[in-house]
C-alpha cells in the first residue's frame, strides 16, 4: 500500500503531536519492510527531514491549521499521491478528501476548554465542522487514551467500534544529554530552596493559576521553606500567570524560567522535589510520565486520562478544583520521605508500560487491516 501520513506537526515547535509524529515515522522505517509512505511536512521541518529509506518521501505542506489552503491547497497536494491510505495525526483535515483515512484524536480540549485559542465565532465553527466530519468519514479512529474513546462517543456519538484505543509512547526525551550540575543550575536560575516543578504550555485547561495559588498557600504555612518553578514558553496572551504571581507577592519563591536548555531541564526534573501536574483536563499527558522516568515523585490531578495514564499507586491524586486538596498533596509529598520513594519507584516501573514501539507496532496493525 502507499500510505500518507500528516506530519505538519513534525518538530519541536508543536511537542506532543509533533513528538507522536516522528517516533511514529522513525518506528515504520524499522518495523516496515512492505509499504511505500509519504510524508507531508510543513516548511520549517522539511528541509531538515531526511528520509529513513527509499520507501519513504517527503512532500512540502505548507499549510497552517483552520487554513482555506489546508482545506484546498493541502487537498489537492494529497490527491496528486493516490494514496491507499492517509493518516492524519491530528484532526485538522481537508473536509471534501473522499479516499479512505484513518485518524488520531489526541483529545477534545477545545470542545471543553476553548480558551484563548477559540476567540471567535469562526474558529469555533471551523473547529466543530472539522472534527464532526473528520471522524465522521474516518474508516478508522486512533484515541491515544481510554479517557479520549469515551469523549468522542459521549461528546461526538462516534460508534465504540469504531475507535481503537492506542496508547502514546515515553522514549528518554533527553537522549545523551547531560544535566547541569546542580549547584551551577540553582543560582544561574534563582532558586535557594527545595522546588516543586510544573513544565508546558501556558494554557486555560493547565490550570496553572491554581497550582500557584495552591501552593502559595501552603507554602505560607510553612514558613515559605519552597520554591515552585514553571517552565515553558512565555505566553503574554495568559497574562493571568505573572499577574497573579504580582497580586500574591510570591515573585521570590514562584520562578517562571522561560525555555530552558535540555542539560538545564534534565536537572530540573532530577532535583525537583516532585512534579506537579495540576490540569482539569488531558488526553494523554506525556509530561508526568518523564517526570517518573527521571526518578521523580509526581503529584497529580485526577480527572480526564491523568489517573488512566498515570496509573493507581503510582501518584499522589488531587482535585484540580479545589486548591485545598493540592495544598494537602503538596504537604504530603514535602514532608513525607517515605511516600516521595514510593512514587520514585513505582513511577519507574510504570514508564516501562508505554514504548512507542508498541505504539507503532499497532498502528501499522490498523493500516494492514486495510
Amino acid at each position: 500500500m502507499k500510505i500518507g501520513i500528516d506530519a505538519r506537526m513534525y518538530g519541536v515547535t508543536f511537542t506532543g503531536i509533533g513528538r507522536y509524529s516522528s517516533e511514529l515515522i522513525k518506528n515504520l522505517a524499522k518495523q516496515d519492510g512492505e509499504h511505500e509512505y509519504v510524508i507531508f511536512m510543513r516548511k520549517e521541518a522539511f528541509d531538515s527531514f531526511e528520509v529513513p529509506n527509499k520507501r519513504f518521501k517527503k512532500v512540502l505542506a505548507d499549510f497552517p491549521h483552520y487554513s482555506f489552503g489546508e482545506q484546498f491547497g493541502f487537498l489537492s497536494i494529497i490527491n496528486k499521491e493516490k494514496l491507499d491510505l492517509m493518516h492524519f495525526t491530528h484532526f485538522n483535515a481537508p473536509i471534501f478528501y473522499s479516499r479512505p483515512f484513518v485518524v488520531t484524536i489526541h483529545d477534545l480540549t477545545l470542545s471543553f476548554f476553548p480558551g484563548k485559542k477559540m476567540t471567535n465565532w469562526f474558529q469555533r465553527l471551523a473547529y466543530h465542522i472539522v472534527v464532526r466530519n473528520v471522524t465522521r468519514k474516518a474508516k478508522k479512529i486512533i484515541a491515544v487514551s481510554k479517557n479520549t474513546k469515551k469523549d468522542l462517543i459521549d461528546a461526538l456519538k462516534i460508534p465504540s467500534d469504531k475507535i481503537e484505543v492506542i496508547y502514546n509512547g515515553v522514549s528518554f526525551r533527553f537522549g545523551d544529554v547531560e544535566p547541569t550540575p546542580h549547584p551551577d543550575l540553582m543560582p544561574k536560575l534563582g532558586l535557594q530552596k527545595p522546588y516543586f516543578l510544573y513544565t508546558g504550555v501556558w494554557r486555560d485547561h493547565k490550570n496553572i493559576v491554581g497550582m500557584i495559588k495552591a501552593f502559595d498557600a501552603f507554602n505560607k504555612d510553612v514558613g515559605s521553606q519552597y520554591n515552585l518553578v514553571i517552565t515553558g514558553p512565555h505566553n503574554p496572551t495568559y497574562h493571568e500567570i505573572p499577574d497573579i504571581i504580582k497580586e500574591l507577592g510570591v515573585e521570590g519563591d514562584v520562578h517562571l524560567v522561560g525555555l530552558v536548555a535540555e542539560g538545564d531541564l534534565l536537572a530540573l526534573y532530577q532535583g525537583a522535589l516532585a512534579y506537579v501536574f495540576p490540569s482539569f483536563y488531558e488526553g494523554f499527558g506525556l509530561p508526568p510520565l518523564e517526570a517518573m522516568q527521571c526518578g521523580t515523585p509526581v503529584i497529580a490531578s485526577n480527572t480526564s486520562a491523568t489517573p488512566e495514564v498515570c496509573g493507581e499507586g503510582n501518584a499522589l491524586f488531587f482535585d484540580p478544583y479545589n486548591l485545598e486538596d493540592m495544598q494537602k498533596a503538596m504537604r504530603t509529598v514535602a514532608t513525607d520521605a517515605s511516600v516521595r520513594q514510593r512514587l520514585v519507584n513505582r513511577g519507574f516501573e510504570r514508564v516501562k508500560d508505554f514504548s512507542w514501539e508498541k505504539m507503532t507496532k499497532n498502528v501499522l496493525d490498523i493500516y494492514n487491516s486495510f
